[in-house]
């Protein structure tokens, strides 16, 4: 049996006491609809391995606001390679004083955001199908996220061109940290900062890897 609406609230507002954030109604009812929505086009469409409800408030929602704490405020991100829109979605609802490009290059998953954000009313989010090799956006942007999207060297290297505002960085979701991925990058990018996610009930390691170009 699914979770109900209100289950899923439950868990949102311990898992948000947890992580000591605070969100309106309006972005928890928004967050519960998230997952319902993910729920429902997931039997359909496959859009994630995790296929109950109740984990992918965890693994889904909680794990991607807890960056939010280590963000810049007010600023214009792209998420690349976002799949269903993670951490990109949960992001925008809680950041709506930023913009967010989500990027994929399957089809289903843009759809899939285009029709999300259609019916819980985000008005802060980009969606585009593309490779991140061949989309280009000149103005650039602020943040370049990205979640379980490829190794360090593939994604500085493909997403190098994005990040071409003077302050632009990159941020890297990662599981345990990555040494030796980092021991083996380029020159070009510089370690600005690594931070250590705890994300409420879920007992992997989490890391926030910062960048920027030299």
């Amino acid at each position: 049996m699914s979770a109900s609406s209100n289950q899923l609230l439950t868990k949102l507002d311990t898992c948000l006491d947890k992580l000591d954030i605070s969100a309106t109604e309006k972005q928890k009812q928004q967050l519960v609809g998230l997952v319902e929505m993910l729920d429902k086009w997931n039997k359909a469409y496959n859009l994630t391995s995790v296929r109950d409800p109740m984990d992918m408030m965890v693994r889904h929602i909680a794990d991607s606001i807890a960056l939010m704490p280590h963000l810049p405020k007010q600023q214009n991100f792209i998420d690349v390679g976002t799949g269903p829109g993670l951490p990109g979605l949960p992001l925008a609802i809680m950041m709506p004083d930023s913009q967010f490009t989500l990027l994929d290059s399957l089809g289903k998953r843009i759809r899939f955001i285009k029709q999300t954000i259609f019916a819980l009313g985000i008005t802060n989010v980009t969606p585009v199908q593309s490779r991140v090799e061949e989309f280009q956006d000149h103005q650039g942007f602020d943040g370049v996220l990205s979640r379980a999207f490829a190794s360090l060297e593939d994604m500085l290297s493909w997403c190098q061109h994005l990040a071409v505002k003077p302050e632009g960085k990159f941020f890297a979701m990662k599981g345990v940290y990555p040494s030796a991925e980092i021991d083996t990058l380029s020159e070009e990018f510089l370690l600005s900062q690594s931070t250590e996610i705890k994300v409420p009930f879920l007992n992997e390691e989490r890391h926030l890897i910062e960048f920027k170009l030299a």
